[in-house]
């Protein structure tokens, strides 16, 4: 295909610019063909013939020129600098027909194929007026992308041209992950976790941080009675405590190749990426430091220790555009760069994937030197199509082979995980639904019995 036969085939597509004859014109020509094709019958006279063809293309460039003209049309886009995963987002486009003349138009925004869209959008603008389009989205892919042009048609006053143009409206647009639970938690902490059945309490009594003095309350520990307060105020007074602040708590996020697995709602880096914020989260807002790590093969994404809030957007950008990797993860060098950037002991939160885990021989000899001086804990998603093999009838043959196979491989990651457990080593599986839950509610735990 030739230069110019490329380029006016774009046109076509929606692309570049031009001038383009509607169906209805075309449907005109059509019938004035057809009727012409008739009359020859009565010997019809190529003057007729060439006269009403004229007619017809006169009166079309009439209406080619009452309509707006390029220069004088606005076109704006508005889209949010940060989209979340999953969720739906608004897109307006902002339309100034600055022309004398009305016209219908039909536009195709350049947004990324892997955005969710629903195009070409059709719509009016009447003339010297601004007309706003909204249209919503869904991003699947997280990342940043760039976000160039808009291509855009309208429609003379008949209906019998079309113009088109392509404006170059520069925009860029970053997929974080779905941070609804990091919400939820930040929202009404206590609801949060109640659902899961654990509670924020204060530290033991005693130790900690001292908060207030209060009232009195029954069932408070009576050796929390502040007796000098109680004196002066005729009132039963109490000390109130709660978990020291400032304490160290480490993300690992795993971007190996099991870390790729498909679940029911993104796959398992997904999720993991949900629950290290809602974890973090939970951290800063205690007021404690959190660093994050994310590795795969090799080290990708270190953020040092930082505390306050600000800190949570200092960690979301730099693990928003996390992706799986090919290779298998390499515990060994994650675990050796970790003794050399935190030396606080800390809390180590390990998102990864507990059977690859457990044949990782390797790796428990540095975690036994890790955990000499942090406290460790893994977290991985639980294997539903396991469960269910596990849970299935033994109906037929093949179904009882499988269901043994996989009781036999359940047996296994049990017997693998008591042995690391006897060495100070801590895992759990939680449902993909209930990882950010089961985080959270552990880092309480930690805090509320004063483990750090």
């Amino acid at each position: 295909m030739t230069k110019s036969l490329k380029s006016l085939w774009g046109r076509f597509l929606f692309q570049d610019r031009g001038i383009l004859p509607t169906k209805r014109l075309q449907f005109i020509f059509l019938i004035l063909t057809l009727g012409l094709l008739i009359g020859t019958t009565w010997e019809i006279s190529w003057t007729v013939v060439i006269l009403l063809n004229l007619i017809v293309f006169f009166i079309s460039l009439l209406d080619l020129l009452l309509s707006p003209k390029k220069n004088q049309l606005i076109i704006k886009r508005s889209i949010p600098t940060e989209i979340e995963r999953g969720l739906s987002n608004e897109v307006q486009i902002k339309i100034t027909n600055n022309s004398p003349y009305q016209m219908n138009f039909r536009l195709v925004d350049g947004i990324p194929q892997s955005f969710q869209k629903a195009f070409p959008i059709h719509g009016t603008v009447y003339k010297e007026t601004i007309s706003v389009v909204t249209y919503e989205t869904i991003a699947q892919i997280r990342g940043k992308y760039d976000i160039y042009k808009l291509y855009f048609r309208y429609k003379s006053l008949l209906g019998l041209w079309e113009k088109q143009t392509t404006l170059v409206l520069n925009d860029t647009v970053k997929v974080i992950p779905d941070l609804t639970e990091t919400r939820n938690y930040l929202e009404n902490a206590q609801q949060f976790l109640l659902y899961e059945g654990m509670k924020i309490r204060k530290h033991q009594s005693g130790s900690g941080e001292f908060t207030k003095i209060r009232s009195f309350a029954i069932g408070d520990d009576p050796r929390k009675i502040n007796w000098r307060q109680t004196a002066k105020l005729q009132e039963v007074m109490a000390n109130e405590y709660e978990p020291e602040h400032g304490k160290y708590m480490t993300v690992l996020i795993d971007c190996g190749r099991m870390m790729g697995a498909e679940l029911s709602k993104g796959n398992r880096l997904e999720r993991v990426l949900e629950a290290a914020l809602t974890v973090t989260a939970a951290a800063l807002k205690k007021g404690d430091y959190v660093s994050v790590l994310a590795f795969s093969k090799n080290v990708k994404v270190y953020v040092p220790p930082g505390k306050g809030m600000a800190h949570l957007q200092t960690v979301l950008q730099a693990i928003y555009h996390l992706e799986v990797d090919a290779a298998e993860s390499n515990y060994a060098a994650v675990l050796t760069y970790l003794q050399t950037v935190q030396k606080k002991r800390s809390l180590i939160l390990l998102f990864s994937d507990v059977q690859t885990f457990l044949h990782e021989e390797s790796a428990l000899t540095y975690l036994k030197r890790l955990r000499q001086r942090h406290l460790f804990l893994m977290i991985g998603i639980e294997d539903k199509m396991l469960l269910y093999k596990i849970r299935e009838k033994p109906v037929t043959v093949q179904n009882a082979m499988m269901k043994s196979i996989a009781q036999q491989h359940m047996l296994l990651k049990k017997r693998e995980k008591i042995k690391w457990e006897a060495q100070g080593l801590q895992m759990i599986e939680a449902r993909e639904e209930k990882l950010a839950i089961a985080a959270v509610s552990y880092y309480i735990d930690v805090m509320n019995r004063g483990l750090l």
